[in-house]
């Protein structure tokens, strides 16, 4: 536990220096409120805390920002060791390759939770100050941090798995984004395009809501949006997605087993490389 302690506390010390926690913070920060003050005008009308539709729009747009920092960060945390030539003199010390993979996800995640909790807390304190708040608009806030949260955690094992994979950094670099343009872009493009083509038939009421299900971007859309209720109405994906016939809990599943699944490339391809 001391080596990896020491690992994690050495991955975020290295964030700190290259300013990534700060980055990551401001960007979510400037994001959400700019979204909260725009967002809060129909609030008004809907006779609404204006946290609910900051919290429906925070979700959609959470959605391509927490996946990009999440891969953006861990890209190289393997292969840039591996480059630099740092990955020998690492496994040499009292540090197993598992404790190692998992220390430097652990700090990871760390970084992208600091990020969520400063970046949207600001903005609902801000909102918080200015209107006021219900106990329905804090949980709605509440359960989008601690899912933003674990999206987040899913996508830092996506980056540490394409890292142990890749091996270079420029190649990690465009896997990464190739990863988060198609998980997070085309694949609801692409759905949407399939609910087109095929009309009200089989693929709209038995296909479509589970190929939402499969998608942890989808996943975490769903379930902050059957949250809400009807108390804040969405139109699109994201209006189709809170109508699917599936509990919450079934959202947060698909949100573990994809971090899991991650995970466990990661753990099989850092086994594989040869310092």
């Amino acid at each position: 536990m001391t080596a990896m302690f020491s690992v994690a506390a050495t991955e975020l010390r290295l964030a700190a220096r290259n300013r990534w926690i700060l980055l990551a913070t401001l960007v979510l920060a400037l994001f959400s409120l700019a979204l909260a003050f725009l967002g809060a005008g129909p609030s008004g009308v809907l006779k609404a805390d204006p946290l609910l539709p900051t919290a429906a729009a925070l979700a959609t747009l959470t959605v391509y920002l927490v996946p990009l920092i999440a891969l953006l960060l861990t890209y190289d945390t393997v292969a840039g060791e591996v480059e630099r030539g740092t990955l020998a003199l690492v496994l040499a010390t009292p540090v197993r390759r598992g404790e190692l993979l998992v220390a430097k996800a652990a700090a990871h995640v760390v970084v992208v939770a600091v990020a969520v909790v400063v970046g949207f807390g600001v903005a609902a304190a801000a909102m918080v100050a200015v209107h006021g708040a219900t106990p329905a608009g804090l949980a709605a806030w509440g359960r989008l941090v601690g899912t933003a949260i674990l999206l987040g955690a899913v996508f830092v094992g996506a980056g540490t798995a394409i890292s142990a994979t890749a091996r270079q950094t420029g190649t990690a670099a465009a896997l990464a984004i190739g990863v988060w343009l198609v998980v997070v872009v085309l694949y609801d493009l692409a759905l949407l395009g399939g609910l087109i083509a095929a009309g009200d038939g089989v693929f709209a009421r038995s296909v479509f809501p589970w190929l939402v299900l499969a998608n942890p971007g989808d996943a975490f859309r769903l379930y902050n949006l059957a949250g809400l209720g009807g108390d804040v109405p969405v139109a699109g994906l994201d209006g189709l997605a809170a109508t699917m016939p599936f509990p919450p809990a079934a959202a947060l599943a698909t949100l573990a087993l994809w971090g899991a699944a991650a995970l466990g490339l990661a753990f099989d391809a850092f086994r594989r490389i040869t310092p």
